[in-house]
Order: structure tokens, then sequence, then C-alpha cells
């Protein structure tokens, strides 16, 4: 059975998802300016279209954080999804922030990972 801090990680990452999806969606074209110019470049559709996609990626990973279904995938799209976001925008004051919640995404992949590795096994008694 999963510990307190699992069920206070999955859910506080669950709601800072959907927030940033939300707020995303509510204004993408501005959302969209944090991105390097080289990035846009890159871009095969609009660039608001693209942030609507990472908005409703952004919620999609929220709901299913929450309601703690397919856990690991959803840690998984959302880890993928930060590493692009850091990639795509670089470190900076707004998204430095990214990288603990990247290690925190990660740490709840790795707990709810569907196949526990040998080495994940060894020490437990």
């Amino acid at each position: 059975m999963p510990s307190l801090a699992f069920h206070i990680l999955r859910v506080g990452l669950a709601i800072t998802f959907l927030w940033i999806g939300i707020l995303v969606f509510q204004e993408p074209e501005a959302w969209g300016l944090y991105l390097q110019s080289w990035a846009v470049d890159f871009l095969p559709i609009s660039l608001k279209q693209v942030m609507i996609s990472v908005a409703l990626l952004d919620i999609l990973v929220g709901i299913f954080l929450l309601i703690n279904i397919f856990t690991w995938v959803a840690a998984f799209f959302g880890a993928v999804h930060l590493i692009i976001v850091l990639i795509t925008t670089g470190v900076n004051g707004v998204t430095v922030r990214d990288i603990g919640l990247l290690a925190a995404v990660i740490a709840l992949m790795v707990f709810t990972w569907p196949i526990k590795f040998y080495f994940w096994q060894r020490n437990k008694s």
C-alpha cells in the first residue's frame, strides 16, 4: 500500500499539471513566448496549436495523476514534457522550478513503474 508521502506527491503534482494546463489553455500565445526562437522554427503547426496541445497534455497528466490510474504512464509523459520544456525554453527564473518538478515526477514514475528490476528488489527484506 502506498504511503501518505506517495499520495501527497501524486496529488500535488496533479494539481500543478492541471493548473498549468488551464493557464496555458487560457493564453496559449502568451505561454508560447517562453519558447526559444530556434524551437519555434521547428514547429510543424502554429505556435497557438502547439500550446493548446501542450495544455491538453498537462491537463491529461494531471487528471491521471489525480485519479491514480496509469500513474506511471502519466508520470512518464509528465517527465518527458518537463524535459522538453527545459530544452526548448532554457533554464531561467521561471523554468528553474521545473527541475524540482521533474525530479518529483521521475520519483513518482519510478515508484509506480510496473516492472520491478532486480536492483530495486535486492535490498528489500
